[in-house]
């Protein structure tokens, strides 16, 4: 807006004399205003003449102002210096009233001024003197504290050194007067700290030699304890299942079960020294690095510890080894409950992960190496009391539990081989007799113990048992085998004891007893009685499997009356099969025996001229055979094995006298030779009642006799010596009498038969007439046989 103005006044107005114009040129002036821009314009349109005009118009008036009020204040200011001349000259008269005054004061204190100059100097030395002595005082006690820590120091007690130098250092050093004694005090405290500090590793590097010298015993404390636990618990478990068996009938049952408490107390070792030197690392601010010092040192050791000897079998120094390290945690435990903060519990469970892993490595390998089932149990015996011990403290052994699970399949199989060796040197050694037991005590060990009795009933003694002594002896033999596998079982992850126990029982009875009884059956180098024996010795092993299993549940702690149905042997079966096994051998053997003595059949005159009232040679010999045969049966054999074995024999001697017929060796027979042998056929059938009846058969097999096994030989006798043998073929007469018999060897024998002897007078020699009809009847049976077939 004012430069609006300006320019409109320049622009409209002349160097003139007007009021306005001058207004605005004031205005610009008062306000301070830049006049360039209007003097260049002035000059620029060719009229500054006008503005200078203005201009001295503007100064006149200014001075007229000016002038105006010097003429308004000029009285005021007269007065003023007058006024100021009056004040001027007092002025004067009280500087000279002042100067005489001081003279006099200096003239009166400059004695006194002396005095107390004198006064400020005693003062001030006194002070120093006072100050000297308060510095003295601060020194001797620093230099005593000093001392005191130097005690300390020489006499171990580190802990009361480091106090005193925190005190020297908190609320002494700053204040020491003396600047050499602070000095030497401030470079002596980092000295002494560092001293203490080494001094204290020191003992905590003694400490920790001892202590893993100790960890063995300490360990080896531990785990004595854990088996004394364990012993009290199989005892007291063993109490409670005696009573249980005693009071079966009784419902409601009332146990104490004693309950003991961890004790803690057992494991002693001093740590006396480890929170010292916590305490001394605390004071000294090196918490810290004493924890990492410490865990790096125990990290060591714990390496060192898990490297085995090799100067040494590990099944001799297994306990030592895994004592140490037991005792090595038991440390550890507690250390990490009682050193506040010393360990944490990351760095305990990564310790115990490298030495589980440990471990569990060299468990497996030394497993896979063992070749004993004793060494393999002494060490699985001592890791499941280092597992209880350390599971109680909180330690993972999952691990080393999943190693002896998977030891198990390796520490059955070399226990498997252990008692096949046995079981072979067992039989080997057999000598296939009956056992003979003369006492009441021989029979409860040796019968009664593994349920061998066939009667509730006690024997009259000597007792001659069916069994060899090596069934008792391999009932031992089974009976050791389970309690080292289910003491191999226990104490491990296995779900259920029983069942993996009756698995590898199973698996024993028939991988090696079942397999080394069928070889013995099967070398083709034993006899009849021995097969016999054999067979005999196996049904008693079938009744001890019911042993077996209830020792295997006894022993894993399931009472025999829980056991289910399926929860038998499948081993019985298998014996089951063995035994029909050596039945099958015993007949084979029998067979080939009474062929032996049938064989004498041969000798035989068939074509005599008297009959042998008095029976043949050979069948003297084959009674005599089975006479020994059944009554040895009798003391062996069950009835039904006993049955077999008698009615087999006979059929077989049977078949072999229908064979003596049908031989090619035979060319002809006669009557008396027919009834000779129809004498030995009386003489077996008189036999073959006598024992039917005398063993007690015809008691069990009301139906069945033994006579009956000589069927054929009696019917093809009757027919040969039957007065009307044509009635063979007549059904009725033939279903009824000679069922048994076949039309072709029929045949055969009856074209053999010669009821009159070959001669040059044989039509010349008297006959009856019952002879004769015979004779007749014999041809025209052979006559229909020739046109039958």
């Amino acid at each position: 807006m004012e430069r609006r103005k300006r320019r409109t006044v320049t622009e409209n107005g002349d160097a003139g004399d007007g009021p306005g114009e001058d207004l605005v040129l004031a205005t610009l002036i008062g306000n301070g205003e830049d006049l360039g821009p209007l003097v260049r314009h002035a000059f620029e349109m060719g009229r500054p003449e006008g503005l200078l005009h203005q201009l001295k118009h503007v100064v006149k008036k200014k001075e007229a102002e000016i002038e105006e009020i010097c003429k308004t204040h000029y009285e005021d200011f007269i007065v003023a210096v007058d006024e100021l001349r009056g004040v001027l000259v007092d002025a004067e008269e009280l500087k000279s009233e002042l100067q005489s005054d001081n003279f006099k004061l200096q003239q009166v204190g400059s004695s006194i001024l002396v005095n107390l100059e004198e006064l400020f100097e005693s003062f001030s030395i006194k002070q120093n003197v006072i100050e000297a002595i308060k510095m003295s005082k601060y020194c001797i006690q620093v230099l005593e504290l000093c001392v005191k820590c130097n005690n300390h120091i020489s006499n171990g007690q580190f802990y009361p050194a480091l106090k005193t130098v925190d005190l020297l250092e908190k609320n002494y050093l700053q204040n020491i007067p003396a600047q050499a004694l602070k000095k030497v005090v401030e470079m002596r405290i980092p000295v002494i700290k560092c001293h203490v500090e080494n001094k204290v590793r020191g003992q905590v590097n003694e400490w920790l030699v001892q202590l893993r010298s100790s960890a063995k015993t300490i360990g080896q404390t531990v785990i004595s304890h854990a088996a004394l636990v364990r012993q009290k618990d199989e005892e007291m478990l063993e109490r409670q299942k005696k009573a249980e068996e005693n009071n079966s009938g009784l419902e409601d049952q009332i146990y104490s079960l004693e309950v003991e408490e961890a004790d803690n107390s057992v494991v002693k070792f001093d740590l006396t020294p480890l929170y010292r030197a916590c305490h001394i690392h605390d004071c000294l601010g090196l918490r810290e690095q004493f924890r990492e010092y410490y865990y790096k040192n125990r990290l060591l050791q714990l390496n060192s510890d898990l490297e085995l000897s090799s100067a040494q079998a590990f099944v001799d120094s297994h306990q030592t080894y895994l004592a140490q390290i037991v005792g090595y945690f038991m440390v550890e435990d507690r250390v990490l409950r009682t050193a506040g903060g010393l360990l944490v519990l990351d760095q305990v469970e990564t310790m115990w992960e490298t030495a589980s892993a440990k471990i569990s490595s060299v468990l497996e390998k030394q497993f896979s190496i063992m070749r004993s089932a004793t060494h393999f149990l002494l060490v699985k015996d001592y890791v499941t009391l280092m597992v209880s011990t350390l599971r109680q403290y909180g330690y993972e052994v999952g691990p080393l539990l999943e190693v002896l699970d998977g030891s198990c399949v390796k520490y059955h199989g070399v226990l498997l081989g252990e008692s096949r060796k046995q079981m072979l040197d067992l039989i080997a050694n057999e000598s296939y007799d009956q056992m003979v037991i003369k006492k009441q005590t021989d029979y409860a060990n040796n019968v009664l113990a593994f349920n061998l009795q066939s009667t509730d009933s006690m024997p009259a003694f000597p007792y001659v048992a069916p069994f060899s002594s090596m069934v008792p002896e391999t009932c031992r033999i089974v009976r050791s085998y389970i309690k080292s596998s289910v003491d191999y079982l226990s104490y491990g992850i296995n779900g259920n004891l029983f069942d993996a126990a009756r698995k590898y029982l199973d698996k024993f009875l028939i991988n090696a007893l079942n397999e080394t009884l069928v070889k013995t059956i099967h070398s083709g180098n034993i006899s009849v009685s021995q097969a016999m024996q054999i067979a005999a010795n196996i049904a008693a092993l079938e009744r001890a499997c019911d042993f077996f299993l209830r020792h295997v549940a006894h022993l894993c702690e399931v009472q025999a009356r829980a056991l289910k149905p399926q929860a038998s042997l499948a081993a019985k079966v298998v014996l089951k099969i063995s035994r029909d096994e050596a039945y099958h051998v015993l007949l084979n053997l029998v067979g080939s025996k009474i062929d032996e003595y049938m064989a004498l059949m041969e000798k035989i005159n068939w074509t005599l001229d008297e009959i042998k009232q008095n029976g043949n040679d050979y069948v003297n010999e084959v009674i005599y055979y089975l006479d020994s045969l059944m009554s040895t049966s009798q003391q062996m054999l069950p009835s039904d094995a006993m049955y077999k074995v008698g009615t087999e024999a006979l059929e077989q001697i049977s078949n072999s006298i229908v064979a003596a017929f049908l031989s090619d060796s035979v060319k002809r027979f006669n009557e008396s030779a027919v009834m000779s042998i129809n004498n030995d056929v009386k003489m077996l059938e008189a036999f073959a009642d006598e024992r039917f009846h005398a063993s007690g058969l015809s008691e069990i097999y009301n139906d069945g006799s033994f006579r009956g096994c000589l069927v054929e030989a009696r019917q093809l006798l009757n027919l040969l010596l039957s007065s009307q043998p044509e009635n063979f073929m007549n059904p009725v007469i033939r279903e009824k009498n000679y069922y048994a018999l076949d039309y072709k060897k029929v045949s055969l024998i009856c074209e053999k038969f010669r009821d009159t002897p070959d001669g040059i007078f044989g039509t010349l020699s008297s006959k009856n007439t019952k002879t004769t009809t015979r004779k007749r009847s014999m041809d025209t049976l052979k006559k229909r046989l020739k046109d039958f077939s």
